[in-house]
């Protein structure tokens, strides 16, 4: 009898490495720092910190404390082809539906940012302030902050934070919903063909409307001023969603 359990014993403990991942338990966590099961899955943290706080002056965003739908989305919509990025999209189609999941709640699962408060006094007109709380509406631009909340705090799975966001980040999305008008040949410079926009995975298409009638230079202020209002080090209140 010992002989014929002794080998159902090891085989036992031997099951959970033969199990299929999708029949495994799959840690968020344990793919932000060591990647997916397919080599092709990087690290997150390689690109986004061992905090989930990205990296600024690359560009890489936030992802601690977005909400879990969103994340999982993102990563939906690049491994469809919906929002296009060299780095993100051949590491969204390594990643399993479960490993995807994981990892979304992972990065939900760490603090959200805590949001400076914005300025107090009137913002001047056409400044970055100004298009954030009050949008340039003879063009039919909202403000930001109709959709994404008060300070750019997010509202629910759809419209994540910007506080918090690096300004290189939301100034490559703005550009990235735009993409680039063709532009006629004249005697001093060349054509440039138009490139069509890189991100196409908004709600009934309202940032590419939003960020087609933007300036070069009303991107960058908004971008700016967003970048502007994270990380405060006061508590967050949860209850309220705004810093006690």
């Amino acid at each position: 009898m010992r002989k014929l359990i002794t080998p159902l014993l090891s085989g036992l403990l031997l099951l959970p490495a033969l199990l299929p991942l999708s029949a495994q338990a799959v840690d968020g966590s344990d793919i932000m720092q060591k990647g997916g099961a397919n080599p092709a899955a990087m690290p997150c943290i390689t690109c986004h910190g061992t905090d989930g706080k990205g990296m600024a002056a690359a560009g890489f965003p936030r992802l601690a404390g977005l909400p879990e739908a969103y994340i999982a989305k993102q990563l939906a919509d690049f491994k469809a082809g919906r929002r296009e990025n060299a780095v993100m999209q051949p590491i969204a189609q390594s990643l399993t539906p479960e490993e995807v999941a994981a990892v979304a709640k992972a990065y939900a699962e760490l603090p959200k940012v805590n949001i400076k408060p914005g300025p107090v006094e009137r913002p001047q007109p056409g400044s970055g302030a100004w298009i954030a709380l009050r949008g340039a509406w003879e063009r039919n631009i909202p403000e930001c902050t109709l959709c994404h909340g008060p300070a750019g705090v997010g509202v629910g799975d759809t419209f994540p934070p910007l506080a918090g966001q690096s300004a290189l980040y939301i100034e490559n999305q703005l550009k990235a919903w735009r993409g680039t008008k063709a532009v006629a040949a004249t005697r001093k410079t060349k054509a440039v063909a138009a490139v069509p926009p890189s991100r196409r995975n908004d709600p009934n298409g309202l940032m590419a409307h939003i960020a087609v009638d933007l300036s070069e230079a009303e991107i960058k202020a908004v971008s700016d001023y967003f970048a502007g209002l994270g990380e405060s080090k006061e508590a967050f209140d949860e209850s309220q969603h705004r810093l006690r």
